[in-house]
């Protein structure tokens, strides 16, 4: 039991650890927390049984490091804005082009069509869908 505690805890640094240097920094809290947990089971069960804890220690080291990065990013890292006026610029002119195909659309073509009416779609003879195919 101690040993599946041990593994699942030293993945879960590990995983946070890595999530902590990515773009996904925010994320490693949850690996990180798992770590702490697996850590203390382990370190609970080592304590009953006078085993080794170097490999537990092990697993804390890697957790506070990587809440240390997760944190400092979170922290010091500040989101950065593009330029926001020229994608304003570009959906004017989006716009303007978009309504000046609308403009551009010859609406009497489309007054000789009719609507198709669902009744008449009803009325089909099945007898003539089977003669189809």
């Amino acid at each position: 039991m101690r040993r599946l505690f041990i593994i699942l805890g030293f993945i879960a640094a590990i995983l946070a650890v890595v999530l902590s240097v990515t773009p996904l920094s925010k994320i490693a809290y949850i690996p990180a927390v798992a770590a702490l947990i697996f850590g203390l089971v382990a370190f609970y069960l080592s304590n009953q049984k006078q085993l080794p804890k170097k490999s537990i220690q092990l697993i804390f080291l890697l957790t506070i490091i990587s809440l240390s990065l997760t944190t400092y990013k979170a922290i010091f890292n500040k989101a950065e804005l593009g330029n926001t006026e020229m994608l304003q610029q570009k959906e004017k002119e989006s716009e303007e082009k978009a309504i000046e195909e609308l403009e551009g659309l010859d609406l009497d073509e489309l007054e000789g069509i009719e609507d198709i009416n669902t009744e008449d779609l009803n009325e089909i003879d099945l007898n003539e869908l089977d003669s189809i195919n």
